[in-house]
């Protein structure tokens, strides 16, 4: 059902990701003397005081929207909890597949400039939160599974 706690776990993760897109992955790195900052969305530059987009990551916002909007979708699968959770396992790799792809685009862009822990931002860690709200939902899918069971071995 729509009200039970995986809904909110999984309502918590797409949060999660659509978190990517105000906090940034990577920021006060200085390429060419002037300060970038990395988000999901584009690679930003310090020009006049204002963040201004100098390269824009479309492919990498696109695959953030579908992320973010798949744990909503699976909330509306309750009725097929056993697909509910191939599709959560689905979503993990997913976003593991997607987290690398974030680094490593950043990497790149970022011309040989060595990170230091305070130029990451809470936005590298997102995708974490939302495999951890996943792995939650998971068992509580499983713990439904199992009440359904146990009710039909009754009747």
């Amino acid at each position: 059902m729509i009200q039970r706690i995986q809904s909110t776990y999984l309502f918590l993760a797409a949060l999660a990701v659509f978190a990517l897109f105000f906090l940034p992955l990577a920021h006060h790195l200085y390429i060419g003397n002037t300060e970038t900052t990395f988000k999901v969305d584009g690679q930003y530059q310090d020009m006049g005081g204002q963040l201004v987009r100098t390269v824009s990551f479309l492919p990498m916002t696109i695959v953030c929207v579908i992320l973010g909007l798949l744990p909503i979708i699976i909330i509306f699968r309750y009725k097929e909890r056993g697909q509910q959770i191939a599709l959560c396992y689905g979503l993990i790799l997913a976003l593991i597949g997607f987290s690398f792809w974030m680094t490593q685009t950043v990497k790149q862009l970022s011309e040989g400039v060595v990170f230091k822990v305070e130029n990451y931002s809470y936005g590298v860690l997102m995708p974490s939160v939302s495999i951890i709200f996943v792995l939650l939902a998971i068992k509580n899918i499983r713990n439904d599974e199992k009440l359904v069971k146990s009710a039909d071995r009754l009747r």
